[in-house]
């Protein structure tokens, strides 16, 4: 789905009353799954009492090297992703979804694009504003998705958590005139990738690099992107990535970026602790976003909660 809002709440009811909550945006979500809408609801640290058995890596997101977050526009205690094939139909499933939680405050609120939408060899790719192809480093295959991006059983998570996943939203201002200023040859060396997504070395973008023929970084230098996130493209990070585009204006634009995984420590942190001193960092700003916590299917989740 190439449109999207995400709108993350403050839960306004008492830790008593948040498993009622919790049961109204379950339900408000499942009046417009489907069709034309794809959406899913995420908690955040603050939706479960203390006293519940909750996922070991949730969390408030921290702030790594070179992010400058906004309060008001991190973090929260409930997240609704609403996904859909136009803007308008987002816009009509965000207000209907709303409209069941009226007494909830929204704390912060995203709306995205996904530029040239489409799936090719298995994976689903868009136009990010540096212009660049998204979506190349994702696996093609269904059960490698699920290997990556679910948590299973015997990862010490309760039992209610299972089939759940972890979603991290990270709100990327991207310096695009200065961007812009660099010489495309340049900018495919600091990515490590060309526009279209192939390799440096030529490589298909359907395919795997191999760095160990490059040890010094002739080809694709040691500080780009790509190579900083995934050193081994044979051992590739453990996290699905699916991201969007947002314009609040000229001067900030860029990138929502979002990825789900098993394991925050050994997907998305494992990728960002890897990433510093890379050379796009003088071009990105994190100002916002959040850990949150995506329940598997059906409503099991909300039963274990309200007996715990």
């Amino acid at each position: 789905m190439p449109f999207t809002q995400i709108h993350s709440f403050d839960l306004t009811a008492s830790a008593d009353g948040h498993s009622k909550v919790l049961r109204a945006a379950h339900h408000a979500i499942a009046a417009i799954d489907g069709g034309d809408i794809a959406a899913w609801l995420a908690l955040g640290e603050g939706a479960l009492p203390s006293r519940t058995d909750r996922p070991r890596y949730l969390k408030k997101m921290p702030s790594f090297a070179g992010d400058v977050l906004d309060p008001v526009q991190s973090h929260g205690d409930l997240m609704l992703h609403i996904t859909g094939a136009s803007a308008d139909a987002v816009r009509q499933a965000a207000e209907q979804a709303l409209r069941a939680l009226p007494h909830q405050q929204v704390r912060w609120r995203a709306d995205g694009t996904r530029p040239e939408n489409r799936t090719e060899d298995g994976r689903g790719l868009s136009r990010n504003p540096f212009h660049f192809t998204e979506g190349h480093g994702n696996p093609a295959a269904a059960a490698e998705i699920t290997e990556r991006a679910t948590v299973r059983t015997g990862q010490g998570e309760p039992s209610w958590a299972v089939g759940g996943s972890y979603q991290v939203i990270r709100i990327i201002r991207l310096a695009t005139d200065f961007w812009d200023r660099d010489s495309v040859h340049e900018q495919e060396r600091i990515i490590g990738r060309r526009r279209n997504g192939r390799w440096l070395d030529g490589t298909p973008s359907t395919d795997r690099a191999v760095f160990a023929t490059d040890p010094h970084g002739k080809t694709t230098p040691l500080d780009s992107h790509v190579r900083r996130a995934a050193p081994n493209p044979r051992t590739p990070p453990s996290m699905v990535r699916r991201s969007y585009n947002y314009n609040r204006g000229p001067d900030d634009q860029g990138l929502i970026f979002s990825c789900f995984q098993s394991d925050l420590e050994k997907g998305f942190e494992a990728v960002q602790r890897r990433l510093q001193g890379e050379a796009m960092a003088k071009y990105t700003l994190t100002t916002g976003g959040g850990y949150f916590f995506v329940p598997p299917p059906g409503d099991d989740w909300l039963h274990a909660l309200a007996e715990s």
